[in-house]
C-alpha cells in the first residue's frame, strides 16, 4: 500500500514539474504578448496626445477617437465598422423598411465603392445603376481612400436635393456622371405578381416585413388563381438584393421546406455554433421553385438560394452571386453608438461557404443587355401579313367556336410570354421552365426528384 501511495505521489510531483516546464514558457510568452499591447496602447496615447497638441489645426477629439475605432474595425474586413449614434439609429429605421437616401447598397473593392445592387423602384435603380458599377466619384470629389463610411456620408443629403455620381461600368470604356435626386425610400419587402399560371415572388431585402409580406403576397395571388391547383410553380426573385437579417432568411427559406438544415454558423470557437431547421409546411404545397439571382444577390439572398439548392427544392437560375458568406453582429455601444463586428461564416446545409465564391446557378442565363432600338428602314410600316388578312379568304370549317376561342386565348399567353421575354429574359425563362416541368408526366416528375 505504502509502495503504491508513493508511487502516486510521485506521479503527481513528476506531473507537476513536467506542467511548470511546458506551462512556464507559455506563461512568458502571454506575458511578452500582454506587455506588447500595453507598449502599443500607450504608442496611441502619445500618438493621440500629439494630434490633439501640435497638429495645425484644432482637432475635434471625439470625432478622432471615432475615426481611429473605425479605423480598427475597417481594417478587419469590409463589412465590419463603428457606427455613430445617427449611423445606429439610420440602420434601425433602415431595418424597419423606411429611409432616406439614393436607394443602393454598397460595398468597397480596391479603394472604390462597389455597388452591391440598387433597390428597386428607388432613384439609382431609376437612374440606371447597376449591380457590379464602381463610384469613383461623388459631386466630382474622389472616393479613392477614403472608408466606406466616409464614402457614404459623402452621398447623403437632404431629400429632394441632386447629387451626381461618377460610375465605372464593366464593358464600358468612359467613366460616366449620373445624377441622382435624393429621396425617402421605401422598401416594400416583398411583390407578388402573376405571370400566366405562375406565381412570380419579388423580394428585394429582408427586413422585419419580409415573410409576413411574402406569405401574404402568395396568399392573395393564390386565391385570385382559383386555388393552387391552377399555379404551375412559383418564382422567387432574389436579383440584386443585398440581403438583411438572417432571422428572415431562415424564415423564407423555411417557408418551403419541410424538414432539414437551412443555414448554419460558426464562429471562431467551435462552441459559438449555430445550425437553423426548417419546420413542417410548404406554403408552395410542393410545386415547382425557381430562384432567379444575379450578382447583386447578397448574404441572406445566398443563404435562401443556397438552402433550397441543396434540398434540391428549387432550381437556381441566373449568374453567379454576390459571396458574402459572413455574420454581422451589431453590438450597442455606450452613447448610443454601436459596432457592426463580423462574428461568424455561414454554411449552407451541405456545409459548402459561399464566402468569396458565390452560389453558382443549376442554368446559368445572362440578362441580355438593352440597346437602344433603331428602326431598320427596310421594314415595312406596316405588320406582318397572313392568310386571315386576305379579302375573301376562306373560312375554317374544322373548328368549333369553343376550339377557335381556346386557340386565340393560347395564342394570347404565347404573345405575352414573348413579351415579357424581351422585357425580361430570365424571368421569361425561369416560367419557361415550370411550364416545361408541368409538361411532364407524374412518374417523370418523380424521377428527376429522384436524382
Amino acid at each position: 500500500m505504502k509502495r503504491f501511495v508513493i508511487a502516486a505521489a510521485g506521479g503527481i510531483l513528476a506531473g507537476i514539474l513536467a506542467t511548470t516546464q511546458v506551462a512556464g514558457p507559455l506563461l512568458a510568452q502571454e506575458n511578452a504578448r500582454s506587455s506588447s499591447v500595453y507598449e502599443q496602447l500607450d504608442l496611441f496615447g502619445d500618438i493621440f496626445e500629439r494630434i490633439r497638441s501640435q497638429y495645425v489645426e484644432q482637432v475635434d477629439e471625439g470625432e478622432l477617437i471615432e475615426a481611429a475605432i473605425d479605423g480598427m474595425l475597417t481594417s478587419l474586413d469590409p463589412h465590419s465598422s463603428y457606427l455613430s449614434p445617427d449611423d445606429a439609429a439610420a440602420m434601425r429605421v433602415q431595418t424597419r423598411g423606411e429611409f432616406g437616401g439614393l436607394g443602393i447598397e454598397v460595398t468597397q473593392e480596391e479603394g472604390f465603392v462597389k455597388v452591391v445592387s440598387p433597390i428597386d423602384d428607388t432613384p439609382a435603380d431609376d437612374a440606371g445603376i447597376e449591380a457590379g458599377d464602381f463610384i469613383t466619384h461623388v459631386d466630382g470629389e474622389s472616393v479613392l481612400g477614403l472608408t466606406l463610411d466616409e464614402a457614404v456620408e459623402m452621398m447623403r443629403g437632404p431629400v429632394g436635393s441632386e447629387i451626381i455620381i461618377t460610375i465605372v461600368r464593366d464593358g464600358e470604356e468612359e467613366p460616366r456622371d449620373v445624377s441622382i435626386i435624393r429621396d425617402t425610400i421605401k422598401l416594400t419587402a416583398v411583390r407578388a405578381r402573376t405571370e400566366g399560371e405562375t406565381v412570380v415572388l419579388r423580394v428585394t431585402t429582408f427586413n422585419d416585413q419580409t415573410y409576413p409580406n411574402l406569405e401574404e403576397g402568395l396568399m392573395e395571388q393564390v386565391e385570385e388563381a382559383g386555388g393552387m391547383d391552377n399555379v404551375n410553380g412559383i418564382v422567387l426573385d432574389l436579383r440584386n438584393n443585398p440581403g438583411g437579417l438572417l432571422t428572415q432568411a431562415i424564415r423564407v427559406s423555411d417557408a418551403f421546406l419541410e424538414k432539414g438544415e437551412i443555414v448554419s454558423t460558426r464562429g471562431r470557437d467551435p462552441a459559438d455554433g449555430d445550425r437553423y431547421n426548417a419546420t413542417p409546411g410548404d406554403l408552395a404545397e410542393g410545386k415547382p421553385l425557381v430562384v432567379l439571382i444575379n450578382g447583386g444577390s447578397a448574404s441572406a439572398s445566398e443563404i435562401v438560394a443556397g438552402a433550397l439548392q441543396d434540398h434540391r427544392r428549387a432550381i437556381v437560375v441566373g449568374t453567379k452571386s454576390f459571396g458574402k458568406g459572413s455574420v454581422q453582429t451589431v453590438m450597442p455601444l455606450r452613447g448610443d453608438g454601436a459596432m457592426r463586428l463580423t462574428t461568424a461564416r455561414y454554411y449552407t446545409p451541405s456545409g459548402r461557404s459561399i464566402q468569396a465564391l458565390g452560389v453558382s446557378p443549376d442554368i446559368v442565363v445572362e440578362q441580355p443587355r438593352r440597346v437602344p432600338e433603331e428602326e431598320d428602314e427596310d421594314t415595312p410600316a406596316f405588320g406582318a401579313r397572313s392568310e386571315a388578312d386576305l379579302r375573301g379568304r376562306l373560312d375554317n370549317d374544322s373548328l368549333s367556336e369553343d376550339e377557335l376561342r381556346q386557340i386565340e386565348e393560347d395564342r394570347a399567353k404565347a404573345e405575352a410570354a414573348a413579351a415579357l421575354r424581351e422585357e425580361d429574359y430570365q424571368l421569361a425563362y425561369a416560367i419557361d421552365i415550370l411550364k416545361g416541368l408541368n409538361a411532364l408526366s407524374p412518374a417523370a416528375m418523380e424521377a428527376l426528384a429522384a436524382e
